[in-house]
């Protein structure tokens, strides 16, 4: 730009020694220039109306080409931060704002100034899961599936089918709701597998069960409105209502699940409960039929939702499955949450939820707002996995080895820590429970000594019991072994 008149003669030139590229870093040395200037300027540390050093001495001083430095003022140039006329060289532009100058600093100062909105600052402080510790060795953290099992090549070559050949649906704005060849081999599996009654239709493909969790908040349930939650329970659950504005009321559990006599006592007019009936998390409990038949019973009379996660429901050693909650459903009042994190990978992002006939359309325009739909040949290989027998396959190699890892698992507590901890097994799920006194102090001292444990009592809000979660499914034997003494001498 031509300066529309000329400077002042006050106007000084400057060194720039500050702005000096690096040759070691990886950055492209005219880049490096680029950069440093921008925040000069933007800093106050070169004022509007400086007059810069020429272009061949700067390239003359930094040991680099003239072209790097001309490219640089080029680009600074054109975005407005310098200006100048042929022959008389290049300056700070006078035309940017004086409130820019200084900016940096501002900011740093303005922050605690800022407002989030209600619903923003009950986002940010909402913890949804626990932090994950860095740098452990051994990591025992709950609900993360065995990595080394995963079939990759059968994935691989059913991906790279889909990329050869992929529908036209894949490739552009897609269903909501999700595939529909998706929703209906989950239909098929759901109904087969886990009891559930529902038509594709009712199927809504999430990106994991906490979105699930997000949209059951977002559509039904208002600000202050209650909501039963287990107690102990999963974090997840309770961020997504206290994120929507809800109102956790705490309902506690006990060796037949979520004592609903109890939830019915303390709100009989909550809106909405949330449950974990075939695997309780994080104890481990299968709610009970007449207790199941008791909730139903609730939630027709109060006019209540009911949502079952049913997140690792598949893992069950013993016996039989125990069926969904939603097949016991005569009256539309359960939706059923699922997720295929636990039994194929997290990094899929892949989750389902099933809703009442007469939800359908409000779900589905919900979830058109949060990412318009789920990727599209992610579906469709998820698709192909269950339709061949990938799905089946995978979850019986899985349920004989997470029983093995088990029993590992108890074996070197046994051997490791038989007065330390109490702990026992399981018929189903994905970690055990290992009972001791004053779990936070307990999960420091193993943080120190590079083991990754969960303490029961951050799952509480008000029945605190005092245990390390122990996951067994992601770790080998031999890591369980490992990391059991090691965890043992940080409590010893």
């Amino acid at each position: 730009m031509a300066l529309p008149h000329p400077l002042p003669e006050a106007s000084r030139v400057v060194t720039l020694d500050a702005a000096a590229p690096d040759p070691s870093r990886r950055e492209p040395l005219g880049r490096q220039i680029y950069r440093a200037l921008c925040d000069m300027i933007l800093s106050g540390h070169l004022s509007p109306g400086t007059r810069l050093p020429s272009t061949r001495q700067l390239a003359r001083e930094w040991g680099v080409s003239r072209n790097t430095v001309v490219n640089a003022f080029e680009q600074l140039t054109a975005e407005g931060y310098l200006e100048g006329r042929v022959g008389d060289g290049s300056y700070v532009s006078r035309e940017l704002p004086e409130g820019l100058m200084g900016a940096e600093l501002r900011v740093r100062q303005d922050q605690g100034e800022r407002r989030l909105s209600r619903r923003g600052a009950a986002l940010a402080a909402t913890p949804v899961s626990l932090p994950k510790p860095v740098g452990s060795l051994f990591s025992f953290r709950p609900g993360l599936p065995a990595l080394d099992a995963f079939p990759f090549d059968v994935w691989a070559r059913l991906e790279a089918r889909r990329w050869r050949r992929p529908p036209r649906e894949l490739l552009g704005y897609g269903d909501p709701l999700g595939w529909r060849p998706l929703r209906e081999a989950l239909r098929t599996y759901l109904h087969a597998a886990r009891g559930v009654r529902c038509e594709p239709e009712q199927i809504v493909i999430t990106a994991g069960s906490q979105q699930g969790l997000d949209l059951v908040a977002r559509v039904l349930l208002d600000p202050g409105d209650p909501v039963w939650v287990e107690d102990p329970g999963y974090l997840g659950a309770r961020a997504a209502l206290l994120a929507a504005g809800a109102r956790p009321v705490p309902v506690p559990v006990d060796a037949q699940g979520l004592r609903v006599s109890d939830g019915a006592a303390r709100c009989p007019d909550a809106r909405l409960a949330m449950v974990t009936p075939s695997h309780q998390f994080p104890l481990g409990a299968t709610l009970s039929v007449a207790r199941r038949l008791e909730l139903l019973e609730w939630a027709r009379h109060a006019g209540a939702w009911i949502l079952e996660d049913d997140y690792d429901s598949e893992y069950r050693y013993r016996g039989r499955a125990v069926a969904a909650l939603q097949g016991l459903d005569s009256g539309g009042r359960v939706l059923y949450l699922g997720t295929f994190s636990k039994v194929l990978l997290p990094g899929l992002r892949l989750g389902y939820l099933v809703v009442p006939p007469d939800l359908v359309e409000a779900f589905e325009r919900a979830r058109a707002l949060q990412d318009r739909h789920p990727p599209g040949v992610v579906q469709a290989v998820t698709a192909d996995f269950l339709n061949e027998g990938h799905f089946e396959r995978h979850l019986r190699r899985t349920r004989e080895l997470y029983a093995e890892r088990q029993a590992a698992l108890l074996a070197a507590c046994q051997r490791h820590l038989p007065d330390r901890l109490r702990i026992s097994a399981t018929d189903a799920g994905m970690h055990l429970v290992g009972y001791l006194e004053d779990d936070l102090a307990a999960t420091e001292r193993a943080a120190r000594a590079g083991v990754a444990v969960t303490p029961l009592s951050a799952y509480s809000l008000e029945t605190a019991g005092s245990g390390l979660l122990l996951g067994y499914t992601a770790l080998t034997p031999e890591q369980i072994e490992a990391g059991v003494r090691r965890l043992a001498a940080a409590l010893t």
